[in-house]
């Protein structure tokens, strides 16, 4: 099959921001390490949004809030393994070294507070994110599955259960439709990264 039968040859939409390993678009989801003041690094899910500079918000008390503002950077890495996302976005996971053995790129950051908003009982922080070192740690095609992306939807939602301002009855109808998703369209991670989610939160997996 050519690849010019959509009328043209076909090229990538995005490249990457000076200074960044990977192109960016829209809100990237990544996993970025923060030093806290034990000296390990903390890992948390930060959604990444394209543009120039690239930014990034933190919602109310967070280690990676409070690890920014002592520390004014971390570590931003690029994963696509599915249970890594979850651990770093659900639980409290921490490692004497800053970057994922699954992380397929990684850039330290400098991150400076530009603006806070406070929505219902949440204090949500804008940052700026400065790119320095950085380094693409492997290369190769990138296949998309239906179930990673709902992995990293049920990380969202169960992350809102119990938080002011959102409705945990469509949170839990959400989870378990992405449950479903995952159940058809996963593979063998996916499945046991949305086991995690279930463990590290207070949403119980309905049965198949």
């Amino acid at each position: 099959m050519s690849d010019s039968s959509a009328g043209g040859e076909w090229e990538p939409a995005d490249d990457a921001p000076d200074g960044w390993p990977v192109a960016l678009r829209g809100v990237t989801e990544s996993v970025i390490a923060t030093k806290g003041p034990n000296d390990l690094w903390n890992f948390a899910a930060l959604g990444l949004h394209a543009g120039d500079p690239v930014t990034a918000q933190t919602y109310g008390n967070t280690r990676t809030r409070r690890n920014f503002e002592r520390r004014e950077g971390g570590v931003v890495q690029f994963v696509a393994d599915p249970r890594a996302f979850v651990d770093a976005a659900l639980t409290i996971r921490e490692a004497p070294e800053p970057v994922l053995p699954s992380a397929d790129a990684w850039v330290e950051v400098e991150a400076a507070c530009v603006g806070s908003r406070t929505e219902g009982e949440t204090t949500i922080r804008e940052w700026e994110l400065t790119p320095d070192e950085s380094a693409v740690v492997r290369e190769g095609p990138t296949t998309i599955n239906r179930g990673f992306g709902a992995v990293i939807e049920a990380t969202v939602a169960a992350s809102r259960l119990g938080v002011a301002g959102f409705d945990d009855a469509e949170l839990r109808d959400r989870l378990d439709f992405l449950a479903t998703v995952v159940d058809h369209c996963g593979g063998a991670r996916e499945r046991e990264a949305m086991a995690a989610v279930a463990a590290a939160s207070d949403w119980e997996r309905p049965e198949n």
